[in-house]
């Protein structure tokens, strides 16, 4: 036999990973601010009259800034899982300017939109936008990193032929 069957394990390719671990950051941003906001029984904006949009283009930036450091972690040889610290350290700060730069530009004024900045910055909601990014990142490095294969059943193997 040539030893490559055309199964053999393999780390995953960077790009899917980049994917899945960037689908898998924005369910765990969603559920880690609702959850906090539900634990803590305010929201996330407090400030009445800001609407939603702020926080939908926080979060749009966050995620950008999570794949955008993620896939360069990702493409280094071999990929260090320090990584995951770069890459939650930019989503959190992508969130804050977002949320900031949107702020400013719906009318909230400077003084508005550094509060809310201030307020999630150092509240738990900062710490769980961070930690998100920081697991769903360490997630995609130790896909590019593995070198398991894929599961099968104890049938499919060719012993027997």
């Amino acid at each position: 036999m040539s030893g490559d069957d055309g199964h053999g394990g393999g780390p995953v390719r960077p790009v899917t990973a980049v994917v899945f671990a960037t689908a898998a950051f924005i369910a765990l941003l969603i559920f880690a601010l609702g959850m906090t906001s539900l634990v803590l029984d305010e929201d996330v904006v407090a400030t009445p009259g800001l609407g939603q949009i702020p926080g939908v283009v926080a979060s749009a930036a966050a995620t950008a800034a999570f794949a955008g450091g993620l896939w360069a972690a990702v493409r280094r040889r071999p990929a260090s899982y320090g990584g995951s610290v770069w890459t939650a350290l930019g989503a959190y700060l992508a969130y804050l300017a977002g949320m900031w730069a949107t702020a400013v530009a719906t009318g909230a004024g400077l003084a508005v939109a550094t509060s809310v900045v201030g307020r999630i910055a150092t509240g738990w909601f900062g710490v769980v936008i961070a930690l998100a990014a920081f697991v769903a990142a360490w997630g995609g490095i130790a896909l590019v990193r593995t070198r398991a294969g894929r599961p099968r059943w104890p049938w499919e193997d060719d012993e027997d032929e």
